[in-house]
């Protein structure tokens, strides 16, 4: 669970810094030259908010909450289903890069797996006592 906690971090503060970046940016910042000054900026905003829910769900994940088991598998699964959108040429996020949709549906999916393990899943159970309700 270390290195899934470690790596969802690294992920979070990278598409943090690039989240900025790109909507702070004066001028379009162009992948491939797929992106135009909206695009830009739309992109910008979903990184950024992408990037305070994997650092806030990695945070979570590392203290054994629930939540944050729940929050990490929806937000990849997010991930997998635009980036999946975006490499069959249907209508996404603007701007989320091909060249970046691979990794990400790879990653995601791997992560999901591990988290959905039984083992794992009995770590982030939540035990409701239907008798003091």
């Amino acid at each position: 669970m270390v290195i899934v906690v470690v790596a969802q971090l690294l992920i979070g503060f990278m598409h943090l810094f690039f989240g900025i970046w790109l909507t702070s940016a004066s001028q379009p910042i162009l992948f491939a030259g797929s992106m135009d000054a909206g695009s830009s900026i739309v992109y910008g905003g979903y990184t950024t908010v992408f990037s305070v829910l994997t650092l806030f769900f990695a945070v979570s994940l590392w203290m054994m909450k629930h939540w944050g088991w729940l929050g990490t598998i929806s937000v990849l699964a997010f991930v997998i289903f635009a980036d999946l959108l975006t490499l069959l040429d249907l209508p996404s996020v603007p701007g989320i890069p091909k060249f970046a949709g691979f990794g990400e549906i790879t990653y995601s999916v791997l992560v999901v797996a591990y988290l959905l393990q039984a083992r794992i899943r009995a770590k982030y159970s939540v035990n409701i006592d239907l008798k003091k309700i």
